[in-house]
């Protein structure tokens, strides 16, 4: 067990923030340290970990998920080699050890090249089945896994509230907004002959030419943990529409919802489509990068992680990226900022989903003379939040699906409050553990000189850095690695314009009195530096994963003939409804 101490420096009053192992009865094994120093220990919440017993009704829902086989080349196999449990960050009580909810094979580097030559087979240059399938024929066979992936539903929302711990109604949210993206995609894709630029024949110049798009190839992508169903399949099913074939890597937490599609996505779609890749990412990835056979990477994830992936790749100059990295976002609150409006967007835009999403707002920098107030009504929020359990009625705050997420939060606060900031909300138990449930802190005033003001803390820590010239956000944004969002909160056009002048060329998208986030999924989700490659929405996505093809020829009678009798032949030019 995990008890977190706040204690006070008996001369400066400076909060000491300390993480010290508990004793199975109780006692704080750091107390006779503290004690013997010259600092006073407050009573700090320590609070049991957030677990389940066998005996409660809860315990019976938990899922028991039998990744043990591979997926490749369209075979579910079982497999007889190292497998890994799959834990929940929820201590089951009887144990006093992470849940156990399934297993997943462990593949080797063997098994990896073998799902990438499958891969590759399946595309056979192009000429495969699936790529050279009409675009109404795959629009079909998407619909019809959608269709079989339904009843699977409580059983995947099940899964990402155990496995990763998301509230029970963000869970159904995600699969429900899922579908949702598929039925947009395959509507904007019915429409494209009428929409798209050339679209229709059209002549200029003389030449006359019709566009329709074609895949690209061998896909690898990689989906992240926190939204493990909706943010991979925004990559993957318009890949797989415009005929793409898809290598899956599956993510070392938040996999087990992909386990359970696999019956779908085998009785839908043709041999190899769409193979799976489990284990270890480190023994799997570079090896199928090396290989060559890949010719797109789709990636949501770290950059340190991307870039040692593309160049393993021998011919990286004919790789295509289309990546979703980190966010470092900042929310700018101006000395006229309706102050009620911004703690609310601020609070969401920080603590949804306790953080764990790149579109958090992970810097908040309020002008100084506004900054105690926007704290005070901040805190007040943020101690108001529910903590607990994902199926629990209207909790906000649940356990940290990573196993070292809480170490690592303890370090970010642990470096500011040397530093002089302070743990604001320490008395209502702020930074507080209770197994992986971490209760979200608000970290203020922070300096450009502390590890919070810079850092993607990707969790339920609220860094709060003040500012007095306009200058100093300037020079903030500047030096940031950050090119994904901003947030600007005030009711002055003339203050908020140049801001939205220099962030123009910084971030993908600037939000006016609003938290930062996604959606509306038709809205282009960009980014700059090192938060992005390539644009995520139901258009820019189709275009992300293909190929724009035109068939051209000199305009006259007795090629116009030609083109038109080919263009009721060809599958590319079939119709689409």
């Amino acid at each position: 067990c995990v008890c977190v101490c706040v204690c006070v420096c008996a001369l400066c009053h400076r909060v000491v923030f300390l993480c010290c192992l508990r004793s199975p009865m109780g006692a704080c094994a750091a107390s006779s340290a503290v004690e013997n120093s010259e600092m006073v220990v407050f009573q700090c919440p320590v609070l049991p970990p957030a677990s389940v017993s066998p005996t409660d009704d809860v315990y019976k829902t938990k899922p028991d998920v039998d990744g043990a086989f591979t997926f490749i080349g369209g075979e579910k196999t079982a497999w007889t080699g190292e497998t890994s449990e799959v834990t929940s960050p929820i201590i089951d009580s009887s144990t006093r050890k992470r849940t156990v909810i399934g297993k997943v094979a462990q593949l080797q580097e063997a098994d990896a090249v073998r799902a990438v030559e499958a891969a590759a087979k399946a595309w056979d240059q192009g000429q495969g089945e699936w790529p050279q399938s009409s675009l109404a024929t795959r629009i079909k066979a998407i619909k019809n896994f959608v269709e079989l992936l339904k009843p699977t539903r409580e059983s995947i929302v099940n899964a990402l509230m155990w496995e990763i711990c998301k509230n029970s109604a963000d869970a159904a949210a995600e699969f429900d907004r899922t579908t949702k993206f598929i039925d947009a995609v395959i509507e904007t894709l019915q429409e494209s002959d009428e929409k798209e630029a050339f679209g229709k024949w059209t002549t200029v110049s003389g030449v006359r030419g019709r566009v329709r798009r074609g895949p690209v190839g061998v896909n690898m992508m990689l989906a992240p943990f926190n939204y493990p169903l909706n943010e991979m399949y925004a990559m993957m099913i318009p890949a797989l529409l415009m005929g793409n074939i898809i290598v899956l890597k599956l993510p070392a937490v938040g996999g087990l919802a992909h386990i359970l599609t696999v019956d779908a996505l085998q009785k839908a779609l043709p041999a190899g489509v769409v193979n799976f890749v489990t284990g270890a990412g480190r023994k799997t990835m570079g090896p199928i990068m090396k290989t060559g056979l890949v010719d797109l990477l789709g990636f949501i994830g770290g950059a340190k992680a991307t870039d040692a992936l593309i160049v393993q790749h021998p011919k990286p100059h004919r790789l295509k990226v289309f990546s979703q990295l980190e966010g470092k976002n900042i929310a700018i609150v101006l000395l006229d900022a309706d102050l009620d409006v911004a703690a609310a967007q601020i609070l969401l835009g920080s603590l949804n989903y306790n953080g764990q999403r790149c579109t958090a707002c992970k810097l908040v920098m309020p002008h100084v003379d506004v900054a105690d107030a926007l704290v005070e009504k901040l805190v007040a929020k943020v101690n108001a939040l529910k903590k607990g359990l994902p199926w629990e009625s209207g909790v906000a705050i649940t356990p940290l699906p990573e196993p070292t997420k809480p170490q690592y939060l303890e370090g970010l606060i642990a470096d500011a409050i040397e530093k002089g900031a302070k743990l604001v909300n320490a008395e209502a138990g702020g930074g507080s553990l209770a197994g992986a449930l971490f209760s979200p802190a608000v970290l203020y005033p922070v300096t450009p000189l502390m590890r919070a003001f810079s850092e993607e803390q990707f969790g339920p820590l609220v860094p709060i850095a003040p500012f007095k010239d306009i200058a100093e956000v300037n020079l903030a944004v500047r030096n940031s690695w950050n090119g994904q969002q901003a947030a600007i909160f005030t009711q002055d056009p003339v203050a908020a314009a140049p801001l939205v002048d220099m962030l123009s060329t910084v971030v993908g998208r600037i939000n006016l009195n609003s938290q930062c986030s996604r959606g509306p999924d038709v809205f282009p989700f960009s980014g700059r530096r090192s938060s992005a490659m390539g644009t995520m929405s139901v258009t820019e996505a189709i275009k992300a994963f293909s190929v724009e093809t035109i068939v051209a020829f000199p305009d006259n009678d007795s090629n116009r003939a030609l083109a038109e009798g080919v263009a009721k032949k060809a599958r590319f030019f079939a119709d689409v409804c």
